[in-house]
């Protein structure tokens, strides 16, 4: 099975979208893909993530198995291409299954919750911690929470300076431990476990 995996990230440059590619491969091999690694394709915006993922639909072959994650934005309180519709009124592409679609709830960043001690590490003297949302569920964490706990958290005396999504997110990835985020969040579960399946 030939899996690719269009996700929302990387923005516009090909250095931001090589270190988006990166993040999720060693995520994904560390989460026990190894030697069985699917093709991250960076997409940019999430617009541009869900346009790839219909056109590489379209044209996809019996033995690939195509993958659209992107961030939710929200709470999701139904499935996965129930909300997007609901959020983003897109609809799902012909001859597509519920497990092609998987979201990043509410946003990428609240994986980075799951292990607090990657962020310590990586930032390092003046990190502060205690500013960021202590729940555990972090899937129930508001995105705007997510964002502005990591701000709050590299705002003064951290040699890396303040949270920026471009230059930091995608070195965090790489470095977070799956096992945490697993179970932290049910929709990264869903795609880890599915990823592995489609592998085999």
């Amino acid at each position: 099975m030939n899996i690719k995996v269009f996700v929302e990230g990387g923005g516009e440059t090909n250095l931001l979208r090589s270190k988006c590619r990166e993040g999720f491969r060693k995520f994904f091999s560390k989460a026990g893909l190894e030697g069985q690694m699917p093709r991250v394709v960076a997409s940019g915006s999430r617009r541009d993530a869900f346009n790839d993922f219909r056109a590489a639909v379209r044209g996809a072959k019996k033995d690939d198995f195509i993958v659209l994650l992107v961030d939710s934005e929200d709470s999701v309180a139904t499935g996965s291409w129930q909300h997007l519709k609901a959020r983003d009124n897109w609809d799902q592409p012909s001859g597509t299954t519920d497990d092609q679609v998987h979201l990043m709830v509410q946003c990428m960043e609240a994986w980075f919750l799951a292990d607090k001690d990657c962020l310590v590490a990586y930032y390092g003297n003046g990190f502060n911690q205690r500013t960021l949302p202590a729940r555990q569920d972090i899937e129930n964490i508001a995105k705007n929470d997510v964002l502005n706990g990591l701000k709050n958290a590299t705002r003064s005396g951290v040699s890396k300076g303040e949270y920026e999504k471009g230059q930091h997110a995608f070195d965090i990835l790489a470095q977070i431990a799956p096992d945490r985020v697993i179970a932290a969040s049910p929709h990264a579960k869903r795609l880890v476990d599915t990823l592995k399946a489609k592998a085999e």
